[in-house]
């Protein structure tokens, strides 16, 4: 869906040489995560200026098993809303399988159709072997991959792994995302600390922005604004993104099942 998971859809990627040897890894990291558990929901609206323009989920629905692993199935979907449906009509549907320990995917499925824009992947991930396939390409075989790759859904529950206290302004988060067949590496820089207001009230929030990669040269998005609540969830509460014409805000309408309360006030 536009908006929600745009901080993950603006690349520049880094190819892989077919030549480039494969690295072998024996064991994964044990990483582990407590931000989040099974049956958490987080609901959000998107805007488009003054428009209410769609709306977006993002479900923990179990833990089940991919390659021998407990994993976490994360569901995330959206859709166009209102008059938004007459000229740009959206269904988007995400599925990744996420490693409890490791924070990485095995599996991940996407299935989108934005304004009769299609995309249809089925990625099986291989992290011993540093590969990736497309059940949906098969005839393009196995991709490279760095190591513990993530998926544009794993990237965002493995960024809630960090110690949100130890965060400071000039920090970075970085990671390696796996896209559209092609690896390449992403960072979210922390910015500092604000109060920011809602409609269910003002929260204190870490202010993020991605940097995006050009080439060799990462540079900072300078449109898009990210607040995650500055608590032990660390859920985004906040998404503002200026456009050519225009601008567009993501905002948490409703949420169950979280680790701990959100301190409005």
């Amino acid at each position: 869906m536009k908006g929600l998971f745009a901080i993950l859809l603006i690349l520049a990627p880094t190819l892989w040489s077919p030549t480039d040897e494969i690295e072998q890894v024996d064991s994964l990291r044990e990483l582990g995560q407590s931000a989040f558990k099974p049956g958490e929901v987080l609901k959000y609206k998107i805007r488009y200026g003054l428009i209410n323009a769609g709306e977006a989920e993002l479900k923990v629905s179990e833990i089940t098993e991919r390659s021998g692993r407990p994993v976490y199935h994360v569901v995330g979907t959206g859709r166009t809303v209102g008059m938004a449906e007459w000229f740009f009509k959206t269904r988007d549907r995400y599925e990744s399988y996420i490693d409890t320990q490791a924070m990485v995917p095995w599996e991940f499925i996407r299935d989108v159709n934005e304004g009769g824009y299609t995309i249809n992947r089925h990625l099986i991930f291989d992290h011993y072997n540093q590969s990736v396939k497309d059940l949906k390409a098969p005839k393009k075989g196995s991709f490279r991959i760095d190591e513990y790759a993530q998926d544009m859904i794993s990237a965002f529950y493995y960024a809630r792994t960090y110690d949100a206290p130890s965060l400071a302004a000039g920090d970075e988060i970085d990671f390696n995302m796996f896209l559209d067949h092609e690896p390449f590496p992403f960072k979210l820089v922390i910015l500092g600390r604000k109060w920011v207001d809602t409609d269910m009230g003002k929260v204190r929030c870490l202010e993020l922005r991605p940097k995006l990669q050009e080439g060799r040269i990462f540079k900072e998005s300078e449109d898009m604004t990210i607040y995650v609540s500055d608590d032990v969830n660390k859920i985004p509460i906040l998404i503002k993104s200026d456009l050519l014409v225009g601008s567009v805000k993501v905002e948490l309408s409703a949420y169950e099942s979280l680790i701990a309360p959100i301190q409005f006030q």
